[in-house]
């Protein structure tokens, strides 16, 4: 009878399977710390790429920033020079305003009325002089309404007076300014007298 030792065989077997079981794990070691080390990577590059974003665009904002104050700025500086342009203007209309006045107060002033007082206060006028009857002052007033600067003239007194022996009327009157656009819009029948401006 032939006896035949199965006990290496066995030995060597389990030897096999231990070792085949050892590389096995140490390839799912590997291959496990080389995908985290490859996440790592990754993550770390995109971490970076990110960071390198970010700080381009807190850049970006900061310039973006820097250009809102820069346009706020420019917006002050036109707000400023519309206002000086529109106080030159005003500066400007006033002026001629002031000449075109005295001019109609001189050519709506007729013969037989002497003025001794003129003042405005805003768009009020208040005139005060002498005629030598009570029927020029009333023309006067028509003259003034019919001007392209005196308008609605209101008469506040009217009494007599004595002037170097000669017995005149004296008054006091006030009108409003005319406005371009009220002046545009007088009726058709008033018409301006020669020499007066439109």
């Amino acid at each position: 009878m032939i006896r035949i030792n199965l006990l290496p065989h066995r030995e060597q077997k389990k030897a096999a399977h231990r070792l085949r079981f050892q590389l096995l794990l140490g390839s799912a070691i590997g291959a496990a710390l080389l995908v985290i080390g490859l996440s790592y990577f990754i993550l770390d590059a995109r971490a970076s790429s990110q960071e390198e974003r970010n700080q381009f665009l807190q850049a970006e904002i900061s310039k973006l920033d820097q250009q809102i104050k820069d346009i706020g700025m420019l917006k002050k500086q036109r707000d400023d020079l519309l206002a000086r342009k529109q106080l030159v203007e005003r500066l400007q209309q006033g002026r001629n305003d002031a000449v075109h006045i005295f001019d109609q107060l001189v050519r709506q002033t007729p013969d037989g009325i002497y003025l001794k007082a003129f003042k405005q206060s805003g768009n009020t006028f208040s005139f005060s002089g002498y005629g030598l009857s009570g029927a020029r002052v009333s023309n006067y007033m028509r003259t003034l309404a019919q001007s392209s600067v005196f308008n609605e003239p209101q008469l506040v007194e009217v009494k007599a007076a004595l002037i170097n022996n000669q017995r005149v009327s004296e008054f006091s009157l006030t009108s409003t300014f005319r406005q371009p656009a009220a002046a545009a819009s007088a009726p058709h029948g008033q018409v301006a007298p020669q020499g007066a401006k439109p």
